[in-house]
């Protein structure tokens, strides 16, 4: 028998290319990343800080005698550096964030003339809905405060400035976005403007037409901010709003001291 002629060599194949794993990405963040623990906790902490700004102002003009108004002004600056260096202690201690980017103090995407003319047409709205609501002229702390020019211009100052930066980045920077996520847009943007309302109740005598006249005013700071996703359009807006109503008071008392003066000749 022949034998089998031997079977040439074959060169082995190369191995197949191992397609390298992937790991996992990470699920994208959910925003706002802060949870309601955080919110009781601010909500907290502003409870003891209007307590203590209360107690020092009633002992500072017992003792001095001096004019409500040129304490309240200091006081309330004090209490909202307070209360914004609360905010950015839990985002930088709890989570690491940057203050202004988390709150999304940022430039929106429409102009700034639109948005104050939103302000200003927010706050014709609300003159003609306490018209229609027949809100009744009572007797409110915050009445008895813009009772002479010197008052005017302080609480015009404040409140056309640091006021509304700091009530937007507490109401709808903090806590609307909370909501939102949690309800829906139309609901957390309401929930956010009644909790902002209430806040505005003692000032106004406890009166529920002027806490539901500033709450529709929420309403509309709430659709800003949602609509453009900037909370520093919502301030603007809210600035423009307040703006309009210190000039209708400071024409308005210029009328009447016009009246005093002409009288007085």
């Amino acid at each position: 028998m022949n034998p089998e002629p031997p079977l040439p060599d074959i060169a082995p194949l190369p191995p197949e290319p191992q397609t390298p794993v992937q790991p996992d990405a990470p699920p994208p963040e959910s925003y706002p990343f802060w949870g309601y623990l955080d919110l009781l906790g601010f909500v907290l902490i502003a409870l003891l800080g209007s307590v203590v700004e209360s107690l020092l102002m009633a002992a500072l003009i017992t003792a001095t005698h001096v004019k409500q108004i040129y304490v309240l002004m200091p006081a309330q600056v004090l209490l909202y550096g307070f209360l914004l260096a609360t905010l950015a202690l839990i985002f930088r201690r709890y989570y690491g964030r940057p203050f202004w980017h988390s709150l999304r103090w940022a430039s929106a995407g429409v102009s700034g003339p639109f948005v104050a003319t939103c302000g200003v047409l927010a706050a014709f709205a609300v003159m003609v809905g306490s018209v229609l609501m027949r809100t009744p002229d009572i007797d409110s702390p915050m009445k008895a405060l813009l009772a002479d020019p010197a008052s005017v211009i302080m609480i015009a100052v404040v409140g056309t400035t640091l006021a509304p930066v700091c009530e937007e980045i507490v109401f709808r920077g903090f806590l609307q976005p909370l909501l939102v996520r949690s309800l829906g847009a139309a609901p957390g943007i309401l929930l956010a403007a009644a909790a902002f309302g209430l806040m505005h109740l003692q000032e106004y005598g406890y009166s529920w037409r002027h806490a539901l006249l500033i709450t529709l005013a929420g309403v509309a700071f709430g659709w800003m901010r949602q609509r453009t996703g900037s909370t520093k359009a919502a301030a603007l807006m809210h600035a423009a709003y307040n703006g309009v109503f210190f000039l209708l008071l400071a024409v308005q008392q210029a009328a009447v001291h016009g009246r005093w003066a002409q009288h007085g000749r």
